[in-house]
């Protein structure tokens, strides 16, 4: 017996069950998507609150994570106290993160719209062998970098880090700015010709507005990698002056006679997180849109 049919009386308890069916998977879904935002909100709030512990209670036990004995900021009063201010450590990260990004949205933009575009020989091999670098460790190949630095004269240098970031991300990026092309129609291309418009004036006022959201996706990647990253900054700077962030961290990790400065060490993960936080909270929108780029055609 089709729903048209169907008796009124019995219609009705029929749907009174299905919109309770609704109700509950949407009170699950709504319940489950909470304790998730939880689980991942927790450490970050656990971090920011015992970084304002007093110097005395930042040593104790982190239950309860709070201060119980008064909010504090000796422990980035302690951060400034180290070498030069942190706002100099901060530059530094900042100018690593910056430059790495723009020269990895240039480099793989370039390079995504030649894959994506353009007829050459050996040209899926070439792109192949070019993902296949993302198998490769980077541990295994940090020390013939760290070589080629020194021959270079870029050993110890924050323009020779952004180089060395920018190489490790341009594998995934590319990928990701191929797709992105890739999904834009080749007709808008064409029309654009008709036009007059070609070369570099195509890419950039025709093309790069369609595939603004995977660029925005590979600068992101860029930009949190490299400020986050810590091996090589530890490996390739040696100057005190010239260490970023993450280098700082450990630095200002160790306390007297081998203690850890709990306190110190939360306050540098909380200003690491408020620049991360900021950005992805703005871009967030293109973020997601540009990594399902060229998902559907």
């Amino acid at each position: 017996m089709s729903s048209a049919t169907m008796d009124p009386a019995v219609r009705a308890p029929v749907r009174a069950r299905g919109r309770g069916r609704i109700r509950y998977h949407r009170l699950l879904f709504h319940v489950t998507a909470v304790l998730v935002a939880l689980l991942f909100l927790a450490p970050i709030f656990w971090v920011v609150a015992a970084s304002f512990r007093t110097p005395a209670e930042s040593g104790q036990p982190p239950l309860p994570p709070w201060p119980t004995q008064g909010f504090s900021i000796d422990s980035y009063l302690r951060l400034e106290k180290f070498g030069q201010s942190i706002l100099h450590y901060s530059g530094n990260s900042l100018f690593v993160a910056v430059g790495t990004a723009a020269l990895t949205i240039v480099v793989s933009t370039l390079a995504g719209y030649g894959f994506s575009r353009f007829r050459f020989p050996l040209k899926g091999l070439v792109f192949l062998l070019i993902l296949a670098t993302i198998m490769v460790p980077f541990q295994s190949i940090l020390t013939p970098l760290f070589l080629l630095l020194a021959k270079l004269g870029l050993q110890n240098t924050l323009i020779g880090l952004v180089l060395i970031y920018t190489t490790l991300q341009l594998p995934f990026s590319v990928f990701m700015m191929r797709n992105a092309f890739d999904a834009v129609p080749r007709e808008i291309e064409e029309a654009a010709r008709i036009d007059g418009v070609k070369g570099v004036r195509m890419l950039v006022q025709v093309m790069g507005p369609l595939v603004l959201p995977g660029v925005v996706t590979v600068g992101l990647f860029a930009f949190l990698n490299a400020w986050n990253e810590f091996l090589a900054a530890l490996v390739l700077l040696t100057d005190q002056s010239k260490f970023t962030l993450p280098v700082l961290m450990t630095a200002v990790r160790s306390g007297r006679f081998g203690s850890i400065d709990w306190g110190a060490v939360q306050a540098g993960v909380t200003v690491m997180m408020i620049p991360c936080l900021i950005l992805f909270l703005i871009l967030q929108r293109s973020y997601i849109r540009g990594l399902t780029a060229g998902a559907v055609k």
